[in-house]
């Protein structure tokens, strides 16, 4: 009988580049990859019907959006700040977004290859608000591969 596994529940992501854990994030979106679709119009040779195959085209790969509270590190400004200044060699980067469990055991890793910031966005101050900074970083990449 097969074992039961319910759904992994995360309480905090960690993104890491080359090995090195770089802060904590509370929002991770756009982890995936798409296939174009192309209609190709294939004639029964039997039959004489004409059928519509799709068949797979371009692959592209989803940008990747984190969200965290600000805090003093300067890791991802530093990081997109050489994109900014036209050094994308030293930007390109292989890192990893890291899912943890609450009590701080790595329940999944997403591998991404040759990853560089594309955009950071400052946070929306209001003095009168109560609530954290919180700070976008939109990363892509030229692959992923979910690893555990």
């Amino acid at each position: 009988m097969p074992t039961r596994e319910d759904p992994l529940v995360s309480f905090k992501f960690g993104l890491e580049i080359e090995g090195k854990l770089t802060g904590f994030f509370t929002q991770v979106s756009g982890i995936g990859s798409e296939s174009e679709v192309i209609q190709h119009k294939v004639v029964n040779s039997e039959t004489g019907e004409t059928i519509m195959q799709q068949i797979p085209g371009r692959l592209t790969w989803t940008p990747v959006t984190l969200k965290r509270g600000v805090t003093s590190s300067m890791d991802i400004w530093e990081w997109r700040q050489q994109v900014v200044e036209g050094k994308i060699g030293e930007a390109r980067t292989n890192c990893s977004i890291v899912a943890y469990a609450q009590d701080n055991t790595e329940i999944a890793r997403w591998n991404f290859e040759n990853a560089w910031p594309s955009k950071v966005v400052g946070p929306e101050m209001d003095a009168g608000s109560t609530n954290y900074m919180i700070e976008d970083v939109t990363i892509v990449h030229e692959g992923v591969e979910r690893v555990s």
